[in-house]
């Protein structure tokens, strides 16, 4: 919920990825903002009996960003990224109904376009 239902936070360990994405979200005006894997909550997900648990420890209360370490810790070599999707508009505003919507999709397609062109 930190930045609301119009913005979508994304995450990635790749710069470059990440540029491209953000020059994708921007190009197409499809709102994507880069969210930090931030490593102090890595500790969080350390598990009691398993190596990794997936309910990260209550005192890191940052539950999109140990999502997103907990999956990196599962994405294969090179670059990737998490989107952290919403879906939802609960009010409209012009150009978007209330209701579910497609978030993402216009600023990842103009990238993957861009990048593998």
């Amino acid at each position: 919920m930190a930045l609301g239902p119009q913005v979508i936070p994304f995450y990635t360990a790749d710069d470059e990825l990440a540029g491209q994405i953000e020059a994708a979200s921007r190009a197409v005006a499809d709102p994507l903002w880069r969210m930090p894997l931030w490593a102090g909550y890595e500790e969080a997900l350390e598990g009691d009996i398993a190596d990794v648990k997936n309910d990260p420890d209550a005192w890191a209360q940052a539950g999109s960003v140990t999502a997103a370490l907990f999956l990196q810790r599962f994405a294969p070599k090179g670059p990737w990224a998490h989107f952290d999707i919403f879906a939802w508009n609960p009010k409209a505003r012009p150009g978007h109904a209330a209701g579910a919507e497609a978030q993402g999709i216009r600023a990842l397609y103009a990238m993957l376009k861009a990048r593998y062109a």
